[in-house]
């Protein structure tokens, strides 16, 4: 069997996690395929070590553009591919010369991102992205919540659409930070204190204000008891220089002193701050999984996130779910799982629980699989050329 996997969106955050997750573990399951990783081989580097039949095909040009759309289509036809995985949503057409799988991990494109479009190119965009997923052999949905979402706003087929869950990265599993890990964070970023973090990107839909507005009412609650006054809210993602709103919601809601913009870190770093925060708080208004709860969850951090979309269907019970348009909703969960010992202790115990619910390994075996039932009789014989 065949299979081309463009990873040309590899350096983009959720996405990126996905292609290298999901080609590593191909890596160990599959030593009889070939696979061909279309895209710059630099990105095919993020990998890893890879055996010898995975193969980097290099292609420069960006995914969504017309040009990019013809020379993928080009160079599938001249692997002789028997089926491609395209590991996100897309909507100019590709005309592929074979079957393929394409992964949805939302619908935000055609949500918070349709409203700067006229109606023409929101309509426009609407159809090409329906005939793209109806075209589809296989859609891949990394939730049911966004199996759903597919189904009520594409009319796919239910038959058509599978779940496949996404799951934490392996370098979120190498257990508790350690007194050296704890040192690096207080001499590197100087953060020798208590903290709430919030990790993920900086987006409307991510409902950041409100966390800073939940954080600013917490703390006027823990001055009244005398506690944890010296607690902060440490928000890590994009840079704030695309976000000025933020930096006046902290001013306005008193905390200015209290909030931290540490901007992108590495995830040797993240794990740190996610095993070291006091909670994990993520009142995200839409996620089509939401992997940031997760991640904490495996390091034993009690996780306040939204009671919508999928996260109630990624949480479990091990979070406290709260409505996210409602900041003093917030605010008290986050009290009560700061200050409640009882419900700490059995938030860790549950996060430990759900996180190992999902595994790379279990979904992309069913991927694979996918692979096989889809490439069905097509699959060509003889082995490709580097």
């Amino acid at each position: 069997m065949k299979v081309a996997i463009d990873i040309r969106r590899m350096t983009e955050f959720g996405i990126g996690t996905y292609i290298r997750n999901v080609v590593r573990t191909l890596a160990r399951l599959d030593r009889e395929s070939q696979y061909f990783l279309i895209g710059l081989p630099a990105k095919v580097d993020e990998c890893g070590p890879l055996p010898p039949n995975f193969h980097a095909v290099p292609l420069a040009d960006r995914e969504n553009t017309l040009r990019g759309s013809f020379e993928f289509r080009a160079t599938v036809r001249r692997l002789h591919c028997d089926v491609v995985h395209i590991p996100h949503l897309f909507w100019i057409p590709r005309g592929l010369p074979c079957p393929y799988v394409v992964t949805v991990h939302d619908l935000l494109d055609h949500m918070y991102g349709a409203r700067d479009r006229s109606s023409l190119r929101r309509s426009l965009h609407l159809q090409l992205t329906r005939r793209a997923l109806r075209k589809a052999a296989r859609v891949l949905a990394v939730s049911q919540f966004t199996k759903s979402e597919i189904a009520r706003t594409f009319d796919v087929p239910d038959g058509r659409i599978e779940v496949v869950y996404n799951a934490i990265d392996e370098r979120f599993l190498h257990g508790h930070a350690s007194q050296s890990d704890r040192d690096l964070i207080a001499e590197r970023y100087q953060v020798n204190y208590p903290f709430l973090l919030y990790a993920g990107a900086i987006r409307p839909h991510k409902n950041v204000v409100r966390t800073i507005e939940a954080f600013s009412a917490l703390k006027t609650e823990l001055e009244k008891e005398q506690q944890l006054l010296d607690l902060k809210l440490i928000i890590i993602g994009d840079d704030l220089s695309g976000h000025p709103g933020l930096r006046r919601t902290v001013v306005r809601s008193g905390v200015q002193n209290d909030v931290r913009f540490l901007g992108f870190v590495p995830i040797e770093v993240l794990r740190i701050f996610y095993d070291v925060a006091k909670i994990f708080v993520f009142p995200s208004l839409y996620e089509g999984f939401g992997l940031p709860p997760l991640e904490a969850m495996a390091h034993g951090t009690p996780v306040v996130t939204s009671n919508t979309s999928s996260l109630p269907e990624v949480a479990g019970n091990a979070a406290l779910l709260v409505n996210p348009e409602n900041v003093f909703e917030i605010q008290r969960a986050l009290q009560k799982a700061l200050l409640d010992p009882v419900l700490r202790n059995r938030m860790k115990q549950r996060g430990y629980q759900q996180a190992q619910r999902f595994s790379w390994t279990n979904s992309v075996s069913r991927i694979l699989e996918i692979y096989r039932e889809v490439a069905g009789g097509n699959v060509s014989s003889g082995v490709a050329a580097d």
